[in-house]
């Protein structure tokens, strides 16, 4: 009961405090992703109910010859770069918590095509709302595999408290600040999920 308010209440100072770089940046982003600053998806938060995330867009919308996305390392821009190595593309993300779709802390919010492809564990990650970080986030973020991600997941919906939300926060500005788990070993982003094998 108490963390919906604590989530309001400092993302409600963080959106004031952010305002004039989040300003700047949507004018920047506005001029370098051709009047699109922000991106907008569908992402299952708590017990899987849909809602639309928002955050910074750091990827421009080239496609190919036959109008297919290119892949995410040659949509990145240069600034969008610089965006997502600061987290600051995260930013926007305060007011899905305003509202009450997201948490500080939680595990992150993923693709709604991935639902049909957990098993009874991994799924256990929707029971609590999604987050701007989380414990996978301080232990890798996207450098780790999709069965470390769910497993430091599952973890955090076992083990949540106040204590630990407050080492994450703590953790997390640490990673911030030195830059770690941006991309996977193998994409500029995270590889697609596409499953179990075992």
């Amino acid at each position: 009961m108490i963390k919906p308010l604590i989530d309001f209440s400092i993302a409600l100072v963080l959106i004031s405090i952010t305002l004039p770089i989040s300003l700047l940046l949507i004018i920047i982003l506005t001029v370098s992703n051709a009047g699109k600053p922000f991106f907008f998806q569908l992402r299952p938060g708590k017990n899987e109910k849909i809602f639309k995330v928002v955050k910074f867009k750091t990827m421009n919308d080239r496609k190919d010859r036959n109008g297919n996305l290119l892949p995410d390392a040659d949509r990145l821009t240069s600034f969008g770069k610089f965006v997502r190595k600061t987290s600051l593309d995260e930013l926007p993300q305060f007011f899905n918590v305003l509202i009450g779709n997201m948490s500080l802390i939680g595990p992150r919010p993923l693709l709604v095509e991935y639902l049909p492809l957990y098993n009874n564990e991994q799924r256990k990650r929707h029971l609590v709302k999604p987050g701007i970080t989380g414990w996978a986030q301080i232990n890798g973020r996207n450098s780790i595999s999709w069965q470390q991600k769910f497993d430091f997941d599952v973890w955090y919906v076992n083990n949540v408290s106040f204590a630990l939300d407050m080492k994450i926060l703590f953790l997390t500005l640490k990673k911030v600040v030195k830059s770690d788990g941006i991309n996977s070993q193998t994409s500029a982003t995270m590889e697609k999920f596409t499953g179990n094998f075992n």
